[in-house]
């Protein structure tokens, strides 16, 4: 299995409780404003929303609980899916299912039990992760999303090749050291990528600390 995203609970951040459920600092800070710019689609939504790269799990438990959708969490550590089935068993929400393995490397990637999506949500993995990963994750929302679906994706982003500020420079100078495959990507390369398989960049929507939610959806197809 292809391991390319910041594992939480290693390098110095914080360690699991004794039930496995790991703590990841970022959740406090952005939780609230990514809910405030997804929540108006998904809170009346029914059907299934996958999460791609679910980290901690700490999202999908806070989130599932304002809506009625069956969320369906995912990642390809141990220790973050230990961590998810921590906080889905401490939630005890009906809707909320058990984590699945899933590898964005992998361009035939699917999800269990499979079939149309509402919605799917990624946070902060488009950055650390090859570029094959955002190749893979709008080609599978392509292949999966209702109709009316969309894709959520937040993190840092560059516009027209360039940093949104000094601080995002210097965060992808650091990750790019750390990893040649990772990095900050840019907005047009990402609506590209849409465009080629039938998606089209509905929305984009500043957040605090220089991040965006971009909001995909299906391109309409004009006679």
């Amino acid at each position: 299995m292809s391991k390319f995203v910041v594992e939480f609970g290693k390098s110095g951040t914080p360690e699991p409780t004794p039930d496995g459920r790991l703590d990841a600092p970022a959740f406090h800070r952005n939780a609230a404003p990514i809910w405030g710019t997804i929540g108006g689609f998904l809170a009346e939504r029914s059907g299934d929303l996958l999460e791609i790269g679910s980290g901690t799990g700490q999202h999908a438990a806070t989130y599932t609980a304002r809506t009625k959708l069956r969320w369906w969490p995912s990642d390809i550590y141990d220790s973050h899916l230990a961590s998810i089935a921590a906080w889905r068993a401490q939630a005890g929400l009906a809707n909320l299912q058990a984590p699945q393995r899933l590898d964005l490397t992998d361009p035939d990637w699917t999800w269990t039990p499979g079939g149309t999506l509402a919605a799917m949500l990624c946070i902060n993995v488009l950055h650390i992760s090859p570029w094959r990963v955002s190749e893979n994750l709008l080609s599978g929302a392509a292949r999966f999303l209702a109709p009316d679906g969309r894709l959520f994706v937040y993190g840092p982003f560059m516009r027209d090749g360039r940093h949104t500020a000094p601080s995002n420079a210097a965060f992808d100078a650091s990750l790019r050291a750390e990893n040649p495959e990772w990095g900050v990507r840019d907005l047009g390369a990402l609506t590209d990528l849409a465009h080629a398989v039938g998606l089209t960049l509905a929305d984009t929507i500043a957040l605090p600390a220089n991040n965006l939610v971009l909001v995909f959806a299906r391109a309409e197809r004009h006679n």
